[in-house]
Parts: structure tokens; sequence; C-alpha cells
């Protein structure tokens, strides 16, 4: 949303393919450093544009979520706490510098099972449900011991034989962990 709002998309053309010519967080760092709006402006934006998803609400009243992220704190925070909603919340962080935004990555870790600074080191210990959507939830996905999938994630563990619970809403993932 930021990047279709504030970046150049025409860097989508030049990058190749994500996961085998440019790892996730590489990517973030390009996309991100097309961005030259202040972050004022950006945060306005995605508060006035970004939506939880249905059931968020419940679900953090609930279960209390480690919510790990690929994005930005400085981005997620205002819509937490417009949401009026408190979570632990792992996640990257980001310079808003007028000749291009700077990326702090989480942690910088590498990991052992894909190579990439990808979520599964920041899982705790024990059984962990894993709620996700995308590329950056992959890796982190086979390391729990339940999954909840959608989009992209859904699509790739199917084609790697994995069994998940779909979801649409978060209502749904409420409803399957009964």
């Amino acid at each position: 949303m930021v990047m279709r709002r504030f970046g150049d998309l025409t860097l989508y053309d030049r990058v190749g393919v994500l996961g085998e010519d440019v790892t996730h967080d590489d990517l973030l760092t390009q996309e991100f450093a097309t961005v030259t709006a202040p972050m004022e402006e950006v945060r306005e934006f995605v508060l006035r544009e970004a939506r939880v998803r249905p059931g968020f609400h419940e679900l953090v009243e609930r279960y209390e979520p480690l919510i790990i992220s690929g994005t930005f704190r400085e981005l997620i925070d205002p819509v937490l706490e417009r949401e009026g909603v408190s979570v632990e919340l792992l996640a990257n962080r980001v310079e808003a510098r007028p000749d291009g935004w700077r990326v702090k990555l989480r942690d910088g870790a590498t990991c052992s099972a894909c190579g990439e600074g990808c979520k599964r080191a920041a899982l705790p210990p024990g059984e962990v449900v894993y709620v996700g959507d995308g590329y950056s939830d992959h890796c982190a996905a086979l390391a729990a011991s339940r999954v909840f999938a959608r989009a992209g994630l859904a699509a790739y563990l199917d084609s790697a034989g994995v069994v998940y619970t779909p979801f649409e809403d978060l209502h749904d993932v409420s409803a399957g962990l009964g």
C-alpha cells in the first residue's frame, strides 16, 4: 500500500524473482529506498487507509498473540494505537529520509533453514500456532505446530504438501482454535 502510493513501482521490473534473485530483506530495503515522502505524511496515509482484518480485536483479547512483522514499527504502532490494542510486536524499523527511507532490520540474522532473514528465529519455544498470508511467513510457518494460512502462504504450503487450516479473516482463526 505504501509502495503503491509513495514508492517507485518500476523497481519491480528490475529486481528479479523474490526468493531466487533477491531476498525478502534486500527487496524491502530496495523498495523503501524509493520512498522519499516524510514519515508523517506516510503515517497519516496508513492511518487513513489501513484496516485490521475482521476478528483481530477478539483474537488479541482472547490469545494475546505475538505479532512478527516484516514491515515497520513506525507504521504499525500508530494503527495498533488507533485500534486501542496492545500486543507484543517484533518488526523492522525505518528511518524516513528525503533521499530514500533506510530500513533497519529487526535482527539481521540469516536463518539456517531458508538462508534469509526470516521470522522463524523469533518464534517462541514450544507449541506455536502460526497465522500468515505472505512470502515472509513461509519459513516460520514450516516451524510451527499448527498453521492458519491464506493467499500466498496457502499457495506455498499447498505446493510443499504441508497441512494447514485455511482462513479468510481472524474470526475463522478464533473459531478454529475453539
